[in-house]
This record gives C-alpha cells, sequence and structure tokens, in this order.
C-alpha cells in the first residue's frame, strides 16, 4: 500500500495500525483542543489582553494558521510519527530535530498532568467529599487503559464525549445570547479592541496564554504512521480544527465579556480562582449555568482531551526511541493492540506523579500553564525554519509563497509573542533547552550520536522496535 511504502523510504516498517480516517482527525483535534477550553483560562487571557480576549483568540487563530500550513508541507515530506522532532531532523539536521523533540517534549509531557491537574481541582470544587488525588488517579487509571486498548477505542470514546462538549457550548451561547438581548449584559466590540488598553505587546502577552487553548491540532500529525489516506489527510485535519475550533473560541469568549459581572475587578486583581467564565455564565443564566459550564469543563480536560494528550505523548515517546535517542523499551509496540504501550504506560505514570506533585505547589497550574505554552511556541518556530531549509534550500523549490513568505510570517509572529511573554516562563523554558544541549552532548560523548533513520531512502529496517 502507499502508505506502507511511505514509511519504507525512509527504513521504518509499518507498526502502527492504519484505522483512523479524516472525521477521526477532526474530531481527535476537537477533543484535544477542546471546544470550551476558554472557560477554563478566560479570566487570565481577560486580565493580560486588557479585556481583548476575543482579539486575544483572533491572533492566535492567525498566528496558528501559518504554523498548520507549515506542518502540512512538513508531513507531506516526511510522512511518520514524531511531529517536530522528526520534521526538524529530518529537514533541518538529526542534532536539531533532538533538541526540537526535547523542547516539543516540554509541551508533551507537561500536557497530560497539567490536564489531569486542572480538572481533579475543579471536580474537588464541585465534589469536596473526593480529594483531589483520588480525583487524579481515577482519570489517570481511565484513560491509560483506554490508550492502550487501541486507537479505534480512543477515537470512539472521545467521539461521544466531543458530543457532549458541543451541547454545553450549544447551550451557553444560546443562554448568553439571550441574556444579552434581554438587557442583561452591555453590548460592546471592546472584547474586539479597545482604545483605551490597546498595546500590540499586550495582546501578544495575552496569546502567549490563550495558545494553551489551541495546543493540539498539532498533535494531529503524531497519528500520520495510523491515518488511513496519507500524508495529505494531516494537513486537511488540522487547518478545519484551527477554524473550527477558532471561531468557537472567539464567539464564547466574546460573549462572555459583555456578561461579566466585575471587570473592572478582574482587569486589576486577574482571576486567582479561575471562576471568571463561570460568573459570566451565572449572571447570564444563573447558578445552574455556571456549575453546567465549570462540570463539563472539569470533565472535558480530565478524561477526553487528557486522553489524546497521552496518545500524542506516546507517539512522540516511541518516534524518538525508534531512533534510538530514547531509552530503547519506549519503542515496544504491542503486537495485539498495535499501540506503543510502553510508552503509553509512562505517559500515564508521569502524569500522575507530575499531577500529584504540583496539587501541593500554590502556583503549580500557573507553572505548567507557562512552561507548556514555552516549549510549544519554540518548537514551532524551528518548524517555521524547518520548511525554508528542506524545501527552499535543499530541495530547490521555486514555490517561494508557500516555502517562504508563509512560514517567515508564522515565525515573525510568533516570535513577537514568545518575546513579550512570561519572564518565569522564558526562563524556565530556556533552561530546560539548554538541560537538553547538555543531554545531546553526553549523547556525541557516548558515541551515541543522533541519528535518524533513513534520511535518505533505504531498505526497511527490523532493529528499530520491539513487539510484545
Amino acid at each position: 500500500m502507499y502508505e506502507q511504502d511511505e514509511l519504507a523510504r525512509y527504513g521504518y516498517r509499518q507498526e502502527l495500525a492504519r484505522r483512523l480516517r479524516f472525521r477521526d482527525l477532526v474530531a481527535y483535534g476537537l477533543v484535544y483542543m477542546v471546544p470550551i477550553a476558554p472557560m477554563a483560562i478566560f479570566g487570565s487571557v481577560y486580565a493580560g489582553s486588557g479585556g481583548m480576549v476575543a482579539l486575544a483568540y483572533a491572533v492566535g487563530v492567525v498566528a496558528l494558521v501559518f504554523t498548520a500550513f507549515s506542518y502540512a508541507q512538513m508531513v507531506k515530506a516526511f510522512p511518520m510519527s514524531g511531529s517536530v522532532y522528526n520534521y526538524a531532523g529530518r529537514g533541518i539536521s538529526a542534532p536539531v530535530g533532538f533538541l526540537a523533540g526535547w523542547v516539543i517534549l516540554l509541551d508533551y509531557v507537561l500536557v497530560p498532568g497539567l490536564l489531569y491537574l486542572v480538572a481533579s481541582v475543579a471536580m474537588h470544587a464541585t465534589v469536596p467529599a473526593v480529594p483531589v488525588w483520588l480525583w487524579l488517579l481515577g482519570f489517570v487509571a481511565v484513560n491509560t487503559v483506554v490508550n492502550s486498548v487501541g486507537v479505534r477505542m480512543t477515537a470512539m470514546v472521545t467521539r461521544v464525549m466531543l458530543v457532549g462538549e458541543l451541547i454545553v457550548l450549544a447551550v451557553f451561547l444560546a443562554v448568553a445570547g439571550w441574556a444579552l438581548a434581554s438587557g442583561r449584559g452591555k453590548f460592546s466590540w471592546d472584547a474586539f479592541y479597545n482604545s483605551d488598553t490597546f498595546t500590540w505587546s499586550l495582546v501578544a502577552g495575552a496569546v502567549s496564554i490563550a495558545v494553551l487553548s489551541f495546543l493540539g491540532f498539532d498533535g494531529i500529525s503524531m497519528l500520520a504512521e495510523e491515518t488511513k489516506g496519507g500524508s495529505r489527510q494531516i494537513g486537511r485535519a488540522m487547518a478545519a480544527v484551527l477554524v473550527l475550533a477558532g471561531v468557537l473560541f472567539i464567539a464564547q469568549t466574546w460573549l462572555a465579556a459583555m456578561l461579566v459581572p466585575e471587570p473592572a475587578s478582574l482587569l486589576s486583581d486577574g482571576d486567582p480562582n479561575g471562576t471568571a467564565f463561570y460568573d459570566a455564565a451565572a449572571v447570564a443564566g444563573g447558578g445552574w449555568l455556571a456549575t453546567l459550564c465549570a462540570v463539563a469543563t472539569a470533565i472535558a480536560w480530565g478524561l477526553p482531551n487528557s486522553m489524546v494528550a497521552q496518545v500524542a505523548t506516546s507517539r512522540l515517546l516511541y518516534a524518538m526511541a525508534r531512533d534510538r535517542q530514547l531509552p530503547a523499551f519506549l519503542a515496544k509496540v504491542s503486537i495485539r493492540r498495535n499501540v506503543p504501550i510502553n510508552a503509553t504506560l509512562l505517559t500515564g505514570a508521569v502524569s500522575l506523579v507530575l499531577g500529584l506533585y504540583m496539587a501541593t505547589r500554590g502556583d503549580g497550574i500557573t507553572l505548567l500553564s507557562s512552561l507548556i505554552n514555552f516549549g510549544a511556541m519554540v518548537a514551532f518556530l524551528v518548524l517555521h525554519v524547518s520548511v525554508v531549509v528542506h524545501h527552499l534550500i535543499r530541495q530547490g523549490s521555486g514555490n517561494w509563497w508557500a516555502h517562504l513568505v508563509m512560514p517567515g510570517i508564522g515565525f515573525a509572529i510568533l516570535a513577537y509573542v514568545v518575546v513579550n511573554a512570561n519572564i518565569a516562563a522564558q526562563r524556565l523554558g530556556l533552561a530546560w533547552l539548554a538541560l537538553g544541549t547538555v543531554v545531546l552532548a553526553g549523547l556525541y560523548l557516548s558515541g551515541r550520536r543522533p541519528a535518524l533513520s533513513g534520511l535518505a531512502p533505504a531498505q526497511p529496517q527490523a532493529r528499530h522496535v520491539e513487539r510484545v
């Protein structure tokens, strides 16, 4: 088959089952991004943007559309799992790919832990009798079992939960719209532009927070080896997910911004308890709507969102391990389930330990969020560079629009956002990158110089993976 030949060209065998269709990829991306994701961080983005929360999400959509375009270019060139790790390693050089993988690892490894923690804290607030650690353990256990069964089971479960999220969002949009029409809020375009507070640096700083809601569209690229129809489906699914989610994010934050009960207080004091969106929902429909949105957000982050995040993380670990840049046991694939079983189990274990530890810190959620966003945006910057180096410089492409202008614009926007991001995130992110450089140096000293299989077309190799 063509899809299997795509991998064979680079020295890999088809180990994972190709069972996912375009609609599965779109559902996966939407679930990973969570259509109601802004509900959890609405207050932080609102305060950080000077009230222009819808503008922050709109800029985020624009910035990441360019990133999605670059992903589409690279996944066509290298149709395999591994995301930025593979694209930078093959498009630029193996050492750069290792560092890109190391940076995106910061995103992928921390994301499930953050999602489990946010969901567990929210559920504990709703049902105080159940402690945070027990909620966290339950979420991790359920998702690890489902993901170990196989990717089709994951796709089926997440589609069902996606429908539930969309129903909750539809209820909020309808009730909020009716409330505004009835005079319970003040119609305004300030969420898109407020001349009293607007500066580009302010908006960029808010975008660096809002990016958390968008993370997940790139996770679709991790499923390149499990998709029917080849690499074309990956790029199409990314674009569709970004546009759909972007419209939903902008609509719900705009309505919520017009219903915030005390906007001046939110701007000055922030949203330390993370309840700003639910306070707006209470203004629109009362306590029942606030509770519905809060519980739906908690379940969405704790089950379907973290479930697909665990899938993406395990595929990155699997891809790096089969290239001998992580321990070999992570490359083991279950014959029965066609999933990277050890990588899946390790992801669940790390998420559990990380979530339990961060639950003891008062700034755990904020710290994790900042680190995740920084890691993702730096990796996206490397992705844009990979497009230019591989297509324009190495391949001599004459398509300057696709292989220079588009990635160049995407790089410029994201670079501005990174520069204006949280300073603590910048420092910790750079420290992580420095640690990766030390690890890379250690690989060179130990004679394990980073190398990706099949940088030139090769025969399938049998050594890269064990099956169990």
